[in-house]
């Protein structure tokens, strides 16, 4: 009866997929990139500091507005969404490289499974035995708020180092030319801000670019669980307004995973209107915001960092 009801829903949205307006995505598109190059041309007047603290939200803005794009907004053309939201005001991942993993995550039948899912935060059993106890320290501390804020950044960028690392030393062509380009444009973004703004370079990258990283990490702190029913592994989080906009709405995750194409500014309408259906679906995956978040899981893990069902086989019911 469920998966009729939600054959019948799903089916209904879609119907103005293709009517959708669009003006909510240019403006931010437009009005983040002004806003990063106005912050940082004025930063001489603001000063350094007040310009590190609103940077470091706007850059996370940024991300999510890129992770926007990568879903086919504004835009249908692939190629022309890709040039919009290239700018690499966050420094560490190639938008190339971020549209393709992601893209891959959302492949729902195996959320959070290592080695399958680009962006699980589970380890497999057998690797997480292997482990010495050090490195085991750092993934429970991952697993409660405040160290995901304080080693969560760190940890990725190693990852990213090690496995873009390894396509480089292979000689991979497609590797090669999007870390040239992003490289360039990453090394040009810089002299500019070593040039015009108050900022150094090392500064920017240290200061602004991982912390903002950090932040949005926030978001994917327990966005995703172990679940059989792949329907009940993504959350919905009620949170409040400043951390909606700073995620555009991906803070209900469960509805962007079921509707992926579904723009920013229509999730929150769309769960409202069968708040009850989804909190159904989802299982019962609910957290009351990011404050709830805090509060329980500040210095207590919120999960075992060692995923505890290890094949797709074993999500069948």
């Amino acid at each position: 009866m469920q998966h009729t009801h939600w054959q019948r829903l799903r089916a209904g949205l879609e119907q103005d997929r293709f009517g959708r307006q669009e003006w909510p995505t240019w403006l931010l598109l437009l009005g983040v990139q002004v806003a990063w190059f106005a912050l940082l041309w004025a930063s001489p007047h603001l000063g350094k500091w007040p310009t590190t603290v609103l940077l470091i939200p706007l850059v996370t803005l940024w991300m999510s507005v890129q992770h926007e794009v990568l879903h086919g907004h504004p835009t249908r053309l692939p190629w022309l969404n890709k040039v919009l939201a290239y700018g690499p005001y966050a420094i560490w991942y190639p938008y190339t490289l971020y549209r393709d993993s992601h893209l891959a995550h959302h492949r729902d039948e195996s959320l959070t499974l290592p080695g399958v899912d680009p962006e699980s935060r589970y380890l497999h059993p057998e690797q997480w035995r292997a482990l010495p106890a050090v490195t085991r320290a750092l993934h429970w501390l991952n697993k409660t708020v405040i160290g995901r804020l304080l080693v969560g950044a760190p940890l990725a960028l190693a990852g990213l180092l090690i496995s873009e690392g390894r396509r480089l030393l292979r000689g991979e062509r497609q590797a090669w030319l999007m870390w040239s380009c992003h490289g360039l444009l990453c090394a040009t973004l810089l002299c500019w801000v070593q040039r015009y703004s108050a900022l150094s370079a090392l500064h920017y990258v240290a200061l602004v670019s991982v912390p903002a990283l950090a932040l949005s990490m926030l978001r994917s702190f327990y966005e995703h669980r172990p679940a059989a029913e792949p329907a009940q592994r993504s959350v919905l989080n009620e949170a409040g307004w400043p951390w909606r906009w700073l995620f555009l709405n991906l803070n209900l995750h469960l509805v962007h995973h079921d509707l992926p194409w579904l723009p920013w500014y229509r999730l929150p309408s769309v769960y409202r209107a069968r708040r009850e259906y989804w909190l159904a679906r989802s299982g019962g995956f609910l957290v009351r915001g990011y404050s709830q978040l805090i509060r329980r899981h500040g210095v207590r893990p919120v999960d075992n960092p060692a995923h505890p069902l290890v094949s797709p086989q074993d999500y069948q019911p």
